[in-house]
């Protein structure tokens, strides 16, 4: 059939062929509109309408064809029928398929060509995957994406790959190029995500745990020497503060390890390869905190640390420390690269401690590996995580998403400063004196010999902020001193009744303390380890009572952190567990009382008093029944405490568990809910349940008495013993604790 066109109808189809080629062109230069913002690892479901380009291409060029048929009917052009223009449109679409086959066939050749080149170039100095990771691919072998129902996501995978194998360099590593064959090797010899090739083994992952050949027997040490081997190549302020730390307690560490080895109640266990991380000190974050250390910056995290190292090496436990983000991917065997890949092998530490900044740096370099090892973590964390805000789905369907939080991990893999959140472990510190020559009945007899001297509790100025009044109260009766850090060059902001000191060593701040009869809070710090050592060497520690408490909902400090706690004073752990006399907490805006409370202290003899958890004996109890009985790898239900520890208590409408448990001077014990979460349980007290449903809540297991409703807990990782709700009766595990030492029950001390 001839078909006469006229002018006009020859440009609409001379512009219909040169839109068809321009989209082709931008839809193979672009290939689904990936950017180099988007995080690595996001799935095809996760980039939402970003389609593939040949589809938009289609969709466009049928657009083009209403649009040409609208014009050709405007223009009235009946020698142009729609059979005709729809067999021209069929002429154009099998051109541009098979350029565009032809063009991505070429492009991609260059491209990994180019990314052979790029490896080449800066991968050089990495050690090349173990050889059980090599991909090997015959030159004429033909792959397809198989279908299997226990490998659902197969084909959704590789099609990620396809498009952003190219997204991070350890693709490439572990031997992908883009090819269907080498992206399902990978898919099922690296991840597992696909099954195995035909005429290939399955053979476990290469970065899978493997068992240990032998173990080895910990044995009480009293040296610190691996220690200090092990911090040797760190340096940098934060690091220099825990190594002199290290070395002034090195003798009190000594004779606790003797006495330990003395007890009769030592028990065997196996020597741990630790790691320990402090990610707050590695990197960007690093450097910031490091600036601070040396301008009274907060130091109770490097406390910690310190203490924590030098524990696990009085246990016998083989430790590595480092502060370097690079140093880490080579000591876990990351894949170079973004960390959108496993590591290369086995971990080969049996616990990693870290902070959450560590464990951040840990899961972008590990990749699938991070949650197959993440039950070896321990996060040293101070302020505590709730279990609400624990579990990421849990969290954001609830409103208990915050910056922290969300990593799905067991509550009591978290440790804190201070027992303040039975749902975490409490790790502590030790509570230091101030000179090795210190004999503990010199320290008793100092209370005869203090002076008339109050220290501040404050290094910075804007801690100060407010406060001027109230300290002026205190020098009215007591000869005031500060450690303020002060910068070179800039006049003091103090009252001028202060004798600041600046910013002292801690040796010479101990010895201030020594001679002082008062440790002044000022309202923040809170909860630092300074007062517990204040106290420890005769001091009495006054402090502001918060009324109303300080909380993530009135507190710019507690807002983001990932509990619910009611702060009221400074140090609650010093305020409810030590008390008067060492302990004074008064309303710091009530002139008459602050002034008759230092009056009173002023009566007052207090002798030093160190509670059994601050002290190494009690660290080293702690950190060992930890490693011990704490295994968050095991598919089993917990076993300790055992379930002899239990005291099963129904809590009145509106309290947590904590509050329950705290009344009958107990502690909540989260692993012991599993004995809970039974209808027997509630029979055994004689609850009547007309109904009882599972349901994901954090307050679960828990009575309602309207309708007489029993709810048991769905998801075991919200076992919690924060949270209370004014409908609910809280059905709560509580256990007694050893004099001094909260975290261990009578029941289960080894």
């Amino acid at each position: 059939m001839h078909v006469a066109l006229r002018p006009r109808s020859g440009c609409l189809v001379l512009c219909l062929g040169l839109s068809a080629f321009t989209l082709l062109l931008q839809s193979l230069w672009v290939p689904a509109e990936i950017t180099s913002e988007e995080p690595a690892g996001r799935s095809p479901e996760e980039q939402g309408h970003r389609g593939l380009g040949f589809r938009r291409l289609a969709l466009r060029l049928e657009a083009l064809s209403t649009q040409v048929q609208r014009l050709s009917r405007e223009r009235d052009v009946p020698q142009l029928t729609r059979d005709d223009l729809s067999l021209l449109l069929q002429s154009f679409r099998k051109d541009q398929l098979g350029l565009a086959r032809l063009m991505e066939k070429e492009l991609k050749r260059v491209s990994m060509r180019l990314e052979q080149l790029s490896r080449h170039q800066h991968h050089q100095p990495n050690t090349p995957p173990p050889p059980e990771a090599l991909i090997h691919i015959g030159p004429n072998e033909k792959c397809e994406v198989p279908t299997d129902r226990a490998y659902p996501v197969c084909a959704e995978k590789v099609e990620f790959l396809r498009a952003r194998w190219q997204s991070d360099p350890c693709y490439a590593f572990y031997g992908v190029d883009g090819t269907t064959c080498s992206i399902l090797t990978y898919l099922s010899q690296i991840e597992d995500f696909c099954p195995p090739r035909l005429g290939r083994n399955h053979s476990a992952l290469p970065w899978h745990q493997k068992n240990h050949s032998y173990t080895k027997k910990a044995e009480i040490r009293t040296t610190l020497s691996p220690l200090h081997a092990a911090i040797r190549n760190n340096s940098g302020p934060a690091v220099t503060f825990i190594r002199s730390r290290v070395e002034r307690m090195s003798e009190r560490w000594k004779q606790a390890a003797v006495r330990m080895r003395q007890s009769s109640n030592q028990t065997d266990s196996t020597q741990m390869k630790v790691l320990l991380y402090p990610g707050a000190l590695a990197g960007s974050a690093g450097q910031r905190f490091e600036a601070l250390v040396e301008r009274g910056g907060p130091l109770g995290e490097l406390v910690q640390w310190a203490d924590l190292s030098a524990s696990l090496t009085i246990l016998g436990h083989n430790l590595t420390f480092s502060t370097s983000q690079q140093q880490l991917h080579s000591l876990i065997g990351a894949a170079p690269g973004r960390g959108s890949c496993p590591i290369q092998r086995p971990l080969t530490f049996d616990l990693i401690y870290t902070d959450y900044h560590g464990l951040a740096h840990l899961q972008g370099a590990m990749g699938l590996a991070f949650l197959h090892y993440q039950c070896r973590f321990r996060i040293l964390d101070s302020f505590g995580t709730e279990p609400a805000f624990n579990l990421g789905s849990y969290a954001r369907s609830h409103g208990y998403k915050t910056l922290w939080g969300s990593w799905g991990l067991q509550p009591l893999q978290y440790m804190t400063m201070f027992p303040h959140t039975p749902d975490n472990s409490f790790l502590g510190f030790v509570s230091e004196k101030p000179v090795k020559d210190v004999k503990e009945e010199e320290l008793e007899s100092d209370f005869n010999r203090k002076n008339r001297i109050a220290v501040v509790y404050g290094k910075q100025d804007y801690m100060w902020k407010g406060k001027s009044e109230y300290v002026e109260v205190i020098s009215e009766e007591l000869e005031t001193h500060a450690t303020v850090y002060q910068p070179p060059g800039l006049t003091s902001n103090l009252p001028s009744f202060i004798r600041n000191h600046g910013l002292l060593t801690q040796e010479h701040f101990l010895r201030l303390l020594r001679g002082a009869k008062v440790f002044v809070g000022l309202g923040f710090p809170y909860e630092g380890p300074a007062p517990i050592e204040a106290i420890a060497l005769g001091c009495v520690f006054l402090q502001p009572r918060f009324d109303p408490p300080h909380s993530s909902e009135n507190n710019d400090f507690y807002k983001g952190k990932p509990t619910t706690r009611q702060i009221s004073s400074q140090h609650p752990y010093a305020e409810k567990l030590i008390g008067k006399p060492h302990v004074w907490t008064v309303d710091v805006s009530n002139k008459t009382e602050v002034r008759e409370a230092v009056r009173a202290i002023l009566r007052t003899e207090v002798k030093p008093f160190t509670p059994r958890e601050f002290t190494c004996e009690g660290m080293l109890e702690r950190v060992r029944d930890y490693i011990a009985h704490q295994d968050f790898c095991s598919k089993s239900l917990p076993t300790w405490p055992p379930e002899c520890a239990l005291r099963v208590h129904l809590g009145p409408l509106g309290q947590s568990c904590e509050s329950v448990c705290q009344r009958s001077s107990l502690v909540c014990e989260p692993a012991l809910f599993y004995h809970l979460n039974t209808p027997a349980a509630f029979a055994r007290l004689k609850i009547g349940c007309s109904s009882t449903r599972q349901e994901v809540n954090h307050l679960f297991p828990a009575y309602s008495p309207w309708g007489q409703q029993c709810g048991l807990q769905q998801d075991p990782l919200l076992f919690s013993c924060a949270g209370s709700d004014l409908s609910q009766r809280r059905l709560c595990p509580c256990r007694a604790h050893l004099p001094g030492q909260v975290a261990l029950s009578p029941d289960c001390l080894s």
